[in-house]
């Protein structure tokens, strides 16, 4: 009998511990969410994009920060080089295959801080005329921006504007479109 005792406290003790547990994929979007949040505010304050777009295509493209691209490269949000890109880069598979069917590296860009592929980001949708219609939709309107990111080709993935519709709700990062910019307390 104390065996089966033990045994059974043993087992709730178990149980009680895989369910109050945190997801830990939850636990790092919100650390993620966490660390790069004032950045997010910071490039809507300067750019015109919602920090909740911002923040839901890094958590996204980036896989909360755990992808090779944004743990070698920097690159939270899968910014291709480009013909007229003229930094670093890194080759990683994606969705470019040879003349022969095959998969290969794909060229994305690089970066020396996760800061600069945030204003990367940024200036990469400013500054090209194929996004251009997103910046006369209101920052507090992150649907409409979600699937203007996906009719512009931001991402060749069918359900990309829902992706991202879904971690901004999930994560309420709507809530960072209307906050006061933080280099305003410097």
């Amino acid at each position: 009998m104390k065996r089966v005792m033990s045994y059974l406290l043993l087992l709730s003790g178990i149980v009680f511990y895989a369910f109050s547990y945190n997801n830990p994929t939850e636990e790092a979007a919100f650390n993620y969410i966490d660390q790069y949040k004032d950045l997010a505010v910071v490039e809507m304050y300067r750019s015109g994009i919602p920090a909740s777009i911002t923040l839901a295509q890094a958590l996204h493209e980036s896989s909360v920060g755990n992808s090779d691209l944004a743990i070698f490269a920097n690159n939270h949000f899968g910014i291709k080089c480009k013909s007229y890109w003229t930094g670093k880069t890194f080759g990683h598979k994606d969705d470019d295959f040879d003349t022969n069917g095959i998969l290969m590296k794909s060229c994305f860009r690089a970066y020396d801080s996760v800061l600069d592929s945030y204003i990367d980001h940024s200036n990469f949708l400013m500054q090209s005329a194929h996004y251009g219609e997103l910046f006369s939709i209101p920052k507090t309107d992150y649907k409409a921006w979600a699937h203007g990111l996906k009719k512009c080709g931001y991402a060749t993935d069918p359900s990309y504007a829902e992706k991202l519709i879904d971690k901004i709700e999930r994560y309420q990062l709507y809530l960072y479109d209307t906050q006061a910019n933080p280099l305003n307390n410097y």
